[in-house]
């Protein structure tokens, strides 16, 4: 493991003890977090996406606004659910973020996971076509949005079209190597393997498709060697980046004792294990939080073949508590990952 960043799903919300009550307050907090990542010495800013939720939904805007006050941190999303965008749209979007932050996004993309809404995608004008499933859906969307950030053709040129003579107009802006750092959120084996056989970088999350009972960090593994394996057959070039997410709560003084402290109780009675349950229709185990001091956090996640496997691991935030009390946890983040990785180097935006 190489970089560690942060994920905030992005919540605001009117409860007692919540910093991040409104919409305006989330916006705000989320570029503090990442100027705070940047601060404490992280590797990564990373934002969930959903829709028809009190959290992050639109995040081109925020992405820029991250890019525009921090100079070094990676700046990333997991995932936007492709099957509620306009693929060409997206594509000016995401090449203006990266050149605000002079090519530092790593976008995640995927089919998504379960939303609030009946049929979301149909809601904003994209529903579902007839005979095809969700995934088939999201790989076209995600294919031309690559195409497109590739800086090939797309538009037949008209009459007053400025270009040469039988060639298609691009989307522009264009932002240099950005189709070189495009994620796909997997949620099994099998996707894995699509996402190397693509040339995507992988996304793995703390909850993965299986309920063999066996350790997150082993079926995570699994798909991760599955997904190494079809990206060499594929004869891609350069090397894949893997990143796999855990919830982290170290403790180091009262107000983490506070706020942690409850589920570090539960780790001492076992109640703190991975767990098998069913999500859309399939099996999944999700993986449990690591809690307690740093000595043992650090001898936990090097037991956890996922984690040592990875080059980036993004920790989950509670982000409600607010950029103020983040910080002080991102110096924890820092520490384990001089620990675990005394030769980090920083992340390669290729």
């Amino acid at each position: 493991m190489l970089n560690v960043g942060f994920l905030s799903f992005g919540w605001f919300s009117g409860a007692p003890g919540s910093q991040v009550r409104t919409a305006s307050d989330l916006m705000h907090d989320t570029i503090a977090l990442a100027e705070a990542a940047e601060e404490a010495g992280m590797d990564g800013a990373w934002i969930r996406v959903h829709h028809f939720e009190q959290n992050t939904s639109s995040p081109f805007p925020l992405l820029a606004a991250m890019g525009a006050r921090t100079s070094r941190v990676e700046l990333g999303t997991g995932v936007i659910n492709m099957r509620y965008e306009n693929p060409l749209y997206m594509a000016e979007a995401a090449a203006t973020a990266d050149l605000i932050a002079d090519g530092r996004l790593q976008l995640g993309v995927s089919r998504g996971s379960p939303e609030p809404a009946a049929d979301g995608p149909g809601e904003f004008g994209y529903p579902l076509p007839v005979g095809m499933t969700p995934v088939e859906d999201s790989a076209q969307r995600i294919e031309t949005f690559r195409k497109a950030i590739s800086g090939a053709g797309i538009a037949t040129p008209g009459a007053r079209a400025h270009g040469r003579a039988g060639e298609k107009l691009p989307i522009q802006p264009q932002s240099p190597g950005l189709s070189d750092r495009i994620w796909y959120g997997a949620g099994g084996e099998e996707s894995a393997k699509r996402v190397g056989s693509l040339g995507m970088h992988l996304m793995s999350s703390t909850l993965v498709e299986g309920g063999s009972g066996e350790p997150l960090g082993i079926i995570q593994q699994r798909q991760i060697d599955a997904y190494r394996t079809a990206w060499g057959e594929a004869g891609h070039s350069g090397t894949p980046r893997v990143s796999v997410s855990r919830s982290i709560m170290p403790i180091f003084d009262a107000a983490t004792r506070t706020y942690f402290g409850t589920t570090l109780e539960r780790d001492k009675m076992g109640a703190n294990q991975d767990q098998v349950g069913q999500i859309d229709n399939f099996i999944a185990t999700f993986g449990k939080t690591y809690v307690g001091d740093l000595d043992k956090i650090e001898a936990e996640l090097r037991d956890d073949e996922a984690v040592m496997s990875a080059d980036t691991l993004l920790v989950t935030i509670p982000n409600q508590l607010g950029a103020d009390f983040n910080r002080t946890t991102f110096d924890a983040f820092v520490e384990l990952r001089n620990r675990l990785a005394p030769h980090h180097t920083g992340p390669s935006l290729a």
